[in-house]
Order: structure tokens, then C-alpha cells, then sequence
């Protein structure tokens, strides 16, 4: 593949050592007959990082676009999670082989519970796969999704393993400080799915005056904000001049004004369901 004047993209030192790109790819809500074009126009533009899961149901059209790449596995970086369904131990390494299957490989570079399904109680069973895995290497990070800080120490308490990430709703109108400072005590990495709000958040003044004043567009300034609080980030697109500009955010800085600015405007917005109440 060819890939003129790609940007570099900086990468998170994740608690064991493993690096992930910090902002990537995702492909939720994307059918996986369109999944496979719009990997490869973000493999094209510069990403190296896919972020997909069981339940989208795409996890094959993503493979045929890592595959179709012609790019070294070791450059790329690709996520999945485990769905509700599969959770407990044997079924998570079941669900793990078919995930592996669809994606065409021989590991994942980081495996993730999607929800801790509280109702369920099985995330303790199911991390307990994880460890497996990760010793195994077939798995080079294990982490979590969508827990929240009860669920976390939960976690802590009972398995050596600390979640490398926790992949969570994080945007300007829903920040998360406390979980994310839950996360900095204990060396976890926040990773922000619905990076933009699924837009919800671009038509905010504070965000529109920081896109005027430095000449980029709303969904960019937030992207940036993002970067430098230290999130991990995957935005999600299928266009491609949008996937194209979501990725040309390193040549910018925000000022501590506008950082504070759009730290004004949290207010609790929800895009998602609400973790302790999702089975």
C-alpha cells in the first residue's frame, strides 16, 4: 500500500509496555460489506489502529481490508471486544477463536470486555479468560470497556492482571473526571469511544469559537482536546475526506484557555447506555 505523506501518529505506553496509537480507527455501526472500504481509506490515510468488536458484525470485513493492505502485521494495531453473550470463561475463549477467525489472525493486539453487564456477573470469570490469553500471547494487551470505578476495583481485587485500557463514552459533554482520575491512580489507559458525541457536541460555542479562532473544524478542535488531556481516541467515519481530516490534528495545539473552555461545557451527555444498567 501506498501511503505518501502520511502523518505520524504519537503512541500511549499502555501498563505493560505495549504501544498503542493514540488515535485510531473505529468501525462501529459500519455494515461489513462497507467495513472493508472504509478500513482501507483509513489504512491508505495514515491510521494503524482498527477498533471493531464481535457485535458489530464486522469483524470479517475488517480482516479483508488488514489483509488487502499489503502493510506488516507488526505496524498495525487492531482491537476487538467480547460481547455479553460470551462472557464467562470458556465461552470467552470460544468467542475469542471465532473473533480471530473473522479477523483473519493469529492475535489481536488488544482484547477488550465490552460491558461489565453487572446483571450478568460474569466480568470476573470472563477477566480470568483474558488473563489467559495474554499469557498465552495471543493477546499482547487486555482490557476493559464501559466499566465504571466500582467495577474496576473490583477487578483489582481480585486478579494480578490490571486492565491495560478502559475504552469508555468520552467527549466534551461527557468528561468523566472521575473515572479518568481513577484510571491515572492506577495506570489504566482512557481510551474514548464516541470521541465527537456522534456530533452532538461540534455545534457548542465554546468548540465553535476555539474552530474559528485556529482555523480548523469543530470535529478536529475536539479531536485535539482529546490528544491532549491524553485520551486514546477512534473516531469513526466513511468518508473519506473525513476520515482524512480527523487524522490531521498533530500540527495544532490548543491553548490552556481553550482547554479550559470546553472543560466548561460537560453536562453529563450521555450518547450510550449507562454501564451499571446494561446487560
Amino acid at each position: 500500500m501506498s501511503t505518501p505523506d502520511v502523518p505520524t501518529v504519537p503512541s500511549v505506553k499502555l501498563n505493560n509496555g505495549v504501544e498503542i496509537p493514540q488515535l485510531g480507527f473505529g468501525v462501529f455501526q459500519v455494515p461489513d460489506d462497507e467495513t472493508t472500504a472504509a478500513v482501507g481509506s483509513a489504512l491508505e490515510a495514515g491510521y494503524r489502529s482498527i477498533d471493531t468488536a464481535a457485535v458489530y458484525g464486522n469483524e470479517t470485513g475488517v480482516g479483508r481490508a488488514l489483509a488487502a493492505s499489503g502493510l506488516a502485521r507488526q505496524d498495525l494495531f487492531v482491537t476487538t471486544k467480547l460481547w455479553n453473550a460470551d462472557q464467562g470463561y470458556d465461552a470467552t475463549l470460544r468467542a475469542f477463536d471465532a473473533s480471530l477467525t473473522k479477523l483473519g489472525l493469529d492475535h489481536v493486539d488488544l482484547y477488550l470486555i465490552h460491558w461489565p453487564a453487572p446483571a450478568r456477573d460474569l466480568y470476573l470469570d470472563t477477566w480470568r479468560a483474558l488473563e489467559r490469553l495474554a499469557a498465552e500471547g495471543r493477546i499482547r494487551a487486555a482490557g476493559v470497556s464501559n466499566f465504571q470505578p466500582a467495577h474496576l476495583q473490583r477487578l483489582l481485587d481480585t486478579s494480578e492482571l490490571v486492565p491495560a485500557v478502559n475504552q469508555v463514552e468520552l467527549h466534551p459533554g461527557l468528561q468523566q473526571a472521575e473515572l479518568r482520575a481513577f484510571h491515572a491512580r492506577h495506570g489504566i489507559a482512557t481510551e474514548a469511544w464516541s470521541p465527537l458525541a456522534q456530533g452532538a457536541v461540534l455545534d457548542d460555542p465554546a468548540v465553535t469559537a476555539v474552530a474559528g479562532r485556529t482555523g480548523r473544524s469543530p470535529a478536529q478542535v475536539v479531536l485535539r482536546w482529546h490528544l491532549q488531556l491524553g485520551n486514546i481516541v477512534i473516531p469513526k467515519s466513511v468518508t473519506p475526506a473525513r476520515i482524512r481530516q480527523n487524522l490531521d490534528v498533530f500540527d495544532f495545539e490548543l491553548t490552556e484557555q481553550d482547554m479550559a473552555a470546553i472543560a466548561a461545557t460537560d453536562r453529563g451527555l450521555r450518547t450510550g447506555p449507562h454501564p451499571d444498567q446494561f446487560n
